[in-house]
């Protein structure tokens, strides 16, 4: 068999959707940690030349970036425990969403990067994020977005179930409160109970104080 390896940082959740697939497809890989920002392997920027960053799957030595692009992978190759649903219309339906989300990652940087007006904007955006996933991506009575087993959808939304929570204490007002969101709830304690999911979190308090860090140093170098 072919050796698996996945770089990786374990603060990002564009890495945890790589493992989490990769561990609900039983798929034995050797995982490598980034020590990110500043100072890349020469192995990440030698598989990864065009953005330099994280997650790069290498399987048979080649080289699959971009954390969707690597689902869509790992999918394709080892197609047990499906990720994306074999109907060809609900497929286009869970990439919708996946895509939504995905143009949407860049704010939970900007909720802990920014301060004062940007800030502000950000968590506004994201909460109107958060009140059209409720409205229209989850199915009243369904565990997960593709019904009772995770798919591609839930692993793309996983800023959502825990980065979120971590990232909020650095943004002001809180975004997510559980009785406007009651669908979103359900499903993040449907997710968090799984125990692939569970047991691959980072660890809360760790993440806390990383944050606080890069946030510090990102403050001071912009009134520098």
């Amino acid at each position: 068999m072919d050796e698996v390896k996945l770089f990786g940082f374990w603060a990002s959740p564009f890495s945890r959707r790589v493992i989490w697939a990769l561990k609900l497809k039983g798929v034995e890989y050797e995982y490598i940690e980034e020590d990110l920002p500043y100072n890349k392997s020469d192995l990440l920027l030698q598989y990864n030349p065009v953005h330099k960053k994280i997650p790069v799957l290498v399987h048979g030595g080649k080289p699959i970036a971009e954390s969707l692009v690597i689902l869509e992978y790992i999918d394709e190759v080892w197609p047990h425990n499906p990720l994306l649903p074999k109907d060809a219309y609900e497929r286009s339906v869970a990439r919708f969403w996946a895509k939504f989300i995905e143009e949407k990652s860049h704010l939970i940087a900007k909720l802990y990067r920014t301060d004062g007006e940007e800030q502000q904007e950000a968590a506004k955006e994201y909460f109107e994020m958060l009140e059209v996933l409720e409205e229209h991506a989850l199915i009243r009575g369904k565990k997960f977005f593709g019904g009772d087993e995770i798919n591609m959808v839930d692993i793309a939304f996983c800023s959502v179930a825990h980065w979120l929570r971590v990232v909020e204490v650095f943004a002001g007002p809180k975004i997510f409160e559980p009785h406007k969101f009651p669908r979103l709830n359900s499903w993040i304690q449907n997710l968090k109970s799984v125990p692939v999911i569970k047991d691959n979190l980072p660890d809360t308090d760790k993440m806390l104080a990383l944050l606080k860090r890069w946030r510090e140093m990102l403050l001071a170098s912009k009134s520098s």
